[in-house]
């Protein structure tokens, strides 16, 4: 993921903490800058069952559409309600204890943007990165040692 791409995802993981409740606005940017499969051809039914719930506002029904069209092999672990905020946690093994799943989990005041956190935040971490299978060695400018020839030119 490159450095851009990571100052993007946090700039939007903050304004979805900060918003007070979910607009058509924001849930098209969600949508335009995080959603890699809304727009294929072979979408184009769930693309269109998305649209139509944006339209009525059913954020969390569309929330959970997101989550079922991009992450499909994520779910939601918990929802749960307590001292004025919804906590979601997303998990792909669901079955696995607590302890052993490595879930994302969120908070938020507002049910439909706790899981839409937890989408994006599923979502970065689902990334794969981009490193090689080997590591880079670092690289000094001024190394220990000084390279020279020793072969017997005579």
């Amino acid at each position: 993921m490159s450095l851009l791409s990571q100052q993007y995802q946090a700039d939007l993981r903050g304004r979805l903490r900060d918003a007070p409740a979910l607009t058509t606005g924001l849930m098209s940017e969600v949508i335009e800058k995080t959603c890699r499969r809304f727009s294929t051809a072979g979408q184009i039914k769930q693309a269109a069952r998305i649209e139509r719930l944006i339209q009525s506002a059913a954020w969390t029904d569309t929330a959970l559409a997101l989550i079922e069209l991009e992450l499909p092999q994520w779910q939601v672990r918990r929802l749960a309600y307590d001292e004025g905020e919804w906590h979601c946690a997303l998990s792909r093994e669901r079955e696995l204890p607590d302890w052993l799943d490595q879930a994302t989990e969120t908070h938020h005041s507002d049910l439909a943007l706790a899981i839409l956190s937890a989408f994006v935040e599923a979502q970065r971490s689902s990334v794969p990165s981009s490193r090689t299978s080997v590591p880079a060695m670092a690289q000094d400018e001024q190394p220990f040692y000084h390279r020279m020839s020793c072969d017997n030119f005579a």
